[in-house]
């Protein structure tokens, strides 16, 4: 069996991701401009055969997928949320850190959320049901989960996402070259057409 593509596909913007609050699980609409973004991947996805087609069940993942032109072949994988920030939600990096100095979502804990432990047991045991695929995956998510995603992807463990910045309405691709998993495209804009 070939080896699969995991394709990686942010949501468009929300009000929280333009103005930098944590949304893990909360529930927000897309904003016109994330529509937008989500519209700008239909083309590109068009052009490619996905085996299976996956979003969270968050509706700014799920819409996203349908204005990209893939919501007919969708499956809602709970595993496909954003991290959990317990106390953190709705709450910005620079108000968090007036209390915990330096804190990033990677190096400390989200009182009342999930650990970082937990979010990469979720995401290898999402790529190892991936890995049985038998072609091309489309993971419509968040930006957290899919930076931890892909720093599982690369035996970073969950941690490694935070080397990988990642744009609302952008796409990325994992694959292999030979043997070795590999990022093949990452953060990738999808230009006005």
């Amino acid at each position: 069996m070939a080896h699969p593509q995991l394709w990686l596909l942010r949501h468009g913007a929300t009000e929280w991701a333009l103005n930098g609050r944590h949304t893990g699980r909360t529930d927000l609409p897309l904003l016109p401009q994330g529509e937008e973004e989500a519209k700008r991947l239909a083309p590109l996805l068009a052009q490619q055969r996905f085996a299976r087609v996956l979003t969270s069940p968050l509706q700014r993942a799920r819409h996203t997928c349908e204005l990209a032109g893939l919501g007919s072949q969708a499956m809602q994988d709970p595993r496909l949320m954003e991290w959990d920030y317990g106390d953190y939600e709705g709450i910005t990096t620079a108000e968090i850190r007036r209390s915990v100095p330096g804190w990033t979502v990677f190096s400390h804990p989200c009182p009342g959320g999930e650990s970082l432990a937990q979010v990469q047991s979720r995401c290898e045991g999402l790529i190892k049901d991936l890995l049985e695929s038998d072609g091309p995956v489309a993971l419509f998510a968040h930006g957290h989960l899919l930076r931890c995603l892909a720093g599982c992807w690369l035996e970073l463990g969950a941690r490694g996402g935070a080397l990988l910045s990642l744009s609302t309405g952008s796409y990325s691709v994992l694959g292999f070259e030979r043997e070795q998993r590999v990022l093949q495209h990452w953060n990738a804009p999808v230009s006005f057409a």
